[in-house]
């Protein structure tokens, strides 16, 4: 895998784009055909009405005038208006239609993108920095749904536009016609030169955009740290290098993509001029005024679709560099998903049973090596030890967020690989050291995980935990809205707010991951009463640096070197005088 997890490093894409990927793209357009089709009934219907004017106007200029036919000329100028109000109106309804497809196109990758994104494993945010991913999300899919949309209607529209203007200036005349198709060989070899630098270059803006948008991201998301070191002038620096390296690529790009409109802007008027020169000088014998004059027109509008396939086309290149990114996102491998056969797991009792599982996070490295071991429904378990050893892997198994890869883990018999992953989380509850408040109201926050929760239910959970001793302070008590990740809210507050989570959603196991480690005495007292309310009755797992915190739990297991080293209650393992006894006395003398 490419290093992705600094915002000043480009990502390298896993594999190269291909037909393959924008054939994949089509896959969004198929659905819209319907819509599609009738835009480009009604753009190519006005392009025919659009090129049938000159004509009428050479028939005019050639005949009309000067047999100083009134009658012809009326009927010309009506038809000539008729055409031009017609080709507006189907315009109109070519961008109706192209409006409601792109918009449609935004909307399905984006929720595709968001549904895969929501299945990946914790592994995938850990080595991307957020505002990589956010990019994705939000402006490559933006710049992607026109190009979807708009540009393969225009794409096939200009063809069939400079196929339909060749036929109108054959049918005006011949060596006109060749003259203007003369320059087309120049051209083609123009753009294939430039094709690999444009790929190259698009890709390069890809990635400094990505970068500065993560450290964008990065930088809100620590700006009380970056004010309380006063860091402002240096991230100032990085922001400004950042940004200038956005500007040179996307400078360079813009160069390389402009090479294609000077080149149709300069083939196009040699071309014009030597249409009259031929057209004056060298055809026997001379064309008309009414045919040069149409056939200027039509050369005028045979290089106008191309000028525009080649924007389509700088467009198509900037495009392939955005689809990589979010087809390489949507093929990043779920690892953890429900098993084809798998089965609801019923109503458990916490009956928990890890059968010589081993665990590592990278093929180098076990975390754990054949760990076993069986609690009994509605035990409190304490897991403890050094940093590393893998307390927190343990229950990151037990929650099917990692798959063991070796052995089994067995909830009241069930093997939990074998269980859908709803069933499995739906009856277990986590409370993290540090838990994310969402941006809602306090009810919202607290009925995240059980949304039929009643107003009394959420009152009570409260309750439990006295979260409701300052939510009834709060300006509008449970409707008070809450700012992204708390706001406003201490520590403390927030801790208890995910507590009343928790306990709304009445699990069947319970997992406290450090849960108490980062709030004051009085607020820890508050979470212990609600802790102690939730471990009735319930099988618990809880990781805790501070023994004293874990003293009455029925089972003490010491994590160490990959296994239990020790196992027992707080008495029996300070009888021991090992591990446990150790780590608890030197806390002892740290107070």
């Amino acid at each position: 895998m490419a290093q992705r997890n600094k915002y000043d490093i480009d990502e390298r894409l896993e594999s190269p784009f291909s037909l393959k990927h924008l054939r994949r793209s089509f896959f969004y357009i198929r659905r819209h055909w319907r819509k599609m089709s009738a835009a480009f009934l009604a753009s190519a219907a006005s392009s025919i009405l659009a090129l049938s004017i000159p004509m009428m106007v050479a028939r005019a200029l050639d005949y009309s005038v000067p047999n100083r036919d009134v009658r012809e000329l009326a009927i010309l100028a009506a038809l000539s208006a008729a055409a031009i109000l017609a080709s507006i109106f189907l315009n109109r309804l070519r961008a109706k239609y192209m409006t409601e497809v792109g918009q449609d196109i935004i909307y399905e990758i984006r929720s595709e993108l968001f549904t895969h994104m929501q299945a990946l494993p914790f592994s995938y945010y850990d080595n991307r920095p957020h505002g990589k991913i956010l990019v994705r999300v939000v402006q490559y899919v933006n710049s992607v749904s026109n190009m979807l949309s708009n540009g393969i209607i225009d794409f096939i529209l200009e063809i069939v536009n400079i196929v339909f203007i060749a036929v109108f200036m054959l049918a005006t005349s011949v060596r006109l016609s060749l003259v203007v198709l003369a320059g087309l060989p120049i051209l083609f070899l123009v753009f294939f030169s430039i094709k690999p630098a444009q790929r190259r270059a698009w890709q390069s803006v890809s990635n400094k955009n990505s970068n500065l948008n993560a450290y964008a991201a990065e930088s809100i998301n620590g700006m009380r740290i970056t004010q309380i070191f006063t860091r402002e002038a240096k991230n100032e620096e990085i922001f400004e290098r950042l940004a200038m390296d956005a500007r040179r690529a996307h400078f360079r790009a813009g160069l390389i993509a402009n090479l294609g409109g000077p080149a149709v802007d300069n083939i196009s008027q040699l071309i014009f001029s030597f249409l009259y020169l031929v057209g004056v000088m060298w055809t026997a014998p001379a064309v008309s005024f009414g045919v040069i004059f149409a056939m200027g027109n039509y050369s005028w509008r045979f290089w106008q679709p191309i000028n525009r396939l080649a924007a389509i086309y700088n467009d198509f290149m900037n495009t392939i560099a955005y689809l990589e990114r979010i087809f390489e996102t949507m093929d990043e491998p779920v690892l953890i998903e429900d098993a084809r056969d798998a089965y609801v797991l019923p109503q458990i009792s916490g009956e928990v049973v890890f059968d010589n599982v081993t665990f590592g996070y990278d093929e180098h490295t076990r975390v754990l090596d054949g760990l076993s071991f069986k609690i009994e429904p509605g035990m409190s378990v304490a897991l403890v030890g050094p940093t590393g050893a893998g307390k927190t892997t343990i229950v990151n198994l037990l929650s099917r967020f990692y798959d063991a890869q070796d052995g089994r883990i067995l909830i009241d018999g069930h093997d939990i690989s074998k269980v859908t992953l709803e069933s499995l989380r739906g009856q277990m509850g986590i409370m993290l050291q540090d838990s994310f408040i969402f941006s809602g109201t306090v009810a919202e926050n607290i009925r995240y995980g059980r949304l039929d929760a009643k107003q009394e239910e959420l009152e009570n959970a409260s309750g439990v935990v006295h979260a409701d001793e300052f939510i009834e302070k709060m300006e509008e008590r449970y409707e008070t809205e809450i700012k992204e990740n708390g706001g406003r809210l201490s520590q403390g507050q927030k801790q208890l707010l995910a507590f009343a989570r928790t306990v709304i959603a009445d699990p069947r196991i319970l997992i406290l991951d450090e849960a108490t480690s980062s709030i004051d005495t009085k607020t820890e007292k508050y979470v212990q009463e609600g802790i102690s309310h939730l471990l009735n009755g319930r099988t618990s797992f809880i990781i805790a640096h501070r023994l004293s915190t874990v003293r009455e739990c029925d089972m003490i297991m010491y994590i160490k070197d990959g296994g239990i080293t020790e196992c027992g209650s707080h008495d029996e393992l300070m009888a021991k005088r090992g591990d446990y006894y150790n780590m608890y006395t030197a806390q002892l003398l740290d107070l």
